[in-house]
């Protein structure tokens, strides 16, 4: 397996915050308040970043808006490549999607197959009025159309790149950086 190195830091913790205040924004926007507005972060650092939108949310609107976890591991395309027994983690859905906006959230889009999984895993839960997407950090290389509806940053990255995003929740840090395969 080829080594990493960090080639650069894109966001720092006040980014990420102004970007998720930005996004909180554009979802009560669209979404003309917050009825039937529900958000479901997509394992791992997808549910994170739906309780920081959600906080922000109810600090902007006042009103509290339910946040789900989505596990997708059974739903992925590439199942049998992950592991001869990939661990599955809870799915926490503890609210009715039926007739709801559903915003999924999730750190980095890139081929889209993630999201398309994630979709697949929300219409076994129900049927939502509509599903919408916020991800943070939007890279391109889409490999199925689809596209985000609210996203933080938009960076042009090179397939051999990769970007993580650590947050304080589970990295101790709040930050994007583009790692490099050497």
């Amino acid at each position: 397996m080829p080594a990493l190195r960090e080639k650069a830091r894109i966001i720092d913790q006040d980014g990420i915050r102004r970007a998720l205040t930005r996004i909180a924004h554009e979802i009560i926007e669209r979404n003309k308040g917050t009825d039937n507005l529900v958000l479901i972060g997509i394992r791992r650092r997808g549910v994170p970043l739906a309780r920081r939108l959600a906080d922000k949310i109810k600090v902007i609107e006042g009103s509290q808006v339910p946040v789900g976890v989505l596990d997708i591991t059974l739903y992925r395309d590439d199942l049998s490549t992950l592991s001869h027994q990939p661990v599955v983690r809870q799915t926490a859905v503890n609210f009715s999607i039926e007739g709801k906006r559903v915003v999924l959230v999730d750190d980095v889009l890139y081929t889209g197959r993630t999201i398309r999984a994630a979709m697949d895993a929300i219409m076994d839960l129900g049927r939502p009025r509509n599903i919408q997407l916020a991800a943070l950090i939007d890279r391109g290389h889409r490999e199925l159309p689809i596209r985000a509806d609210y996203v933080g940053k938009n960076v042009p990255t090179a397939r051999r790149e990769l970007v993580e995003v650590h947050l304080v929740e589970m990295d101790n840090a709040d930050e994007v950086v583009i790692m490099e395969k050497t």
